[in-house]
């Protein structure tokens, strides 16, 4: 039922994502196919079904064909362990949030047997472009969550929902977005997740003006497609362990709105989080490669460490409004040494311009 659910959305998103853009853009996404173009991602699903799969006659065919297989798998199982609702939680593990990125991190070793399989060059330079970006945005990923998992006490994503239940004052709901700590956290997840997902402006991997299609150049017809719906997926468990660590999960913004299911709620904040993602996509640029390494080991890593500093000044504090601002103070304060420090416009001498005579 869960994959079922999430294939639908799949389908959903893909128009969607093209229609969303297209009014961004100012101009019409798909209308040709079905009522509004809505069933565009039937088109492309027989499409890609009768599209015929080309593999490289020196490559590697049992690695060429296992990796889109585990790198759809890893997106599904990593999809298990979020508290959807209200007893919803289709695996209930102690460990729930090791485990979600224990296996998404078999998302790079999906990655390098599709460049290393395909026997192609430029394949084997996407897959290894996808994996340093990888690897260096995981690690700032993984350290926002810790602020959340030693707050709590746990690793269980039902235990961090159920942290998040209260309301300050009576109508104010007690989400971790909404402690310094917590909002600073939640932004840096959220861009570390758009670089796990290989979306705008980080799909340097993908840069068709620059590398084809990165490791996915020799993959097509289903196989390709594969690739693509496990892109998505991972876009889906990216926003909802957002969701769940720092949005409150399943539950209301406001006491008087908890009589609607818990399961609606999720999946409006998801639905959010997944227009921000089409929204990112439609407004900015892709960035340079070293721009983005860059961004992730000088800033990235050193505030996400901040906010665990932040989080146990928050903690200890006792929660009151002192700790609040002394949380903030810390976050600041890093933020602007950051900035002085890493101070990015280049020192250019001034131009002379020649002419020949």
């Amino acid at each position: 039922m869960l994959l079922g659910v999430f294939l639908t959305l799949f389908a959903l998103m893909s128009v969607l994502e093209r229609k969303i853009l297209g009014r961004m853009q100012n101009r019409y996404g798909p209308n040709r196919v079905g009522p509004f173009g809505l069933f565009q991602p039937i088109a492309d699903g027989i499409k890609m079904l009768i599209k015929e799969d080309v593999v490289p006659a020196r490559a590697d065919k049992i690695v060429h064909f296992l990796a889109p297989i585990v790198i759809a798998a890893a997106a599904i199982l990593a999809l298990g362990v979020i508290p959807y609702g209200r007893n919803m939680t289709p695996f209930v593990i102690d460990g729930g949030i090791l485990f979600f990125f224990a296996v998404g991190s078999t998302t790079e070793l999906a990655v390098f047997m599709a460049g290393w399989g395909s026997n192609n060059k430029f394949s084997m330079l996407g897959a290894m472009r996808a994996i340093a970006q990888m690897i260096s945005y995981e690690l700032p990923l993984i350290i926002t969550v810790l602020p959340v998992v030693m707050v709590v006490g746990s690793l269980n994503p039902d235990k961090i929902v159920a942290a998040q239940k209260y309301y300050y004052f009576g109508f104010a709901p007690h989400w971790f977005v909404l402690t310094p700590w917590g909002f600073t956290a939640f932004l840096l997840f959220f861009v570390s997740g758009l670089v796990e997902s290989n979306r705008t402006p980080f799909d340097v991997p993908e840069g068709e003006s620059e590398i084809v299609a990165g490791h996915m150049t020799e993959y097509s017809g289903f196989k390709y497609a594969t690739f693509f719906l496990a892109e998505y997926l991972g876009m889906f468990a990216v926003s909802g362990l957002a969701v769940t660590l720092f949005l409150g999960g399943w539950h209301a913004p406001f006491p008087f709105l908890a009589f609607i299911p818990s399961y609606v709620w999720f999946f409006v904040k998801l639905s959010i989080l997944l227009f921000v993602f089409i929204w990112v996509r439609g407004t900015l640029p892709r960035i340079r490669v070293d721009q983005m390494m860059n961004f992730a080991w000088k800033f990235m890593l050193p505030m996400a460490f901040t906010c665990v500093v932040s989080a146990a000044v928050w903690h200890y504090a006792g929660h009151r409004l002192t700790g609040w601002l002394w949380s903030l103070a810390v976050i600041v304060a890093v933020y602007f040494m950051l900035s002085l420090f890493l101070d990015s416009r280049k020192k250019f001498a001034p131009r002379t311009y020649r002419f020949a005579e």
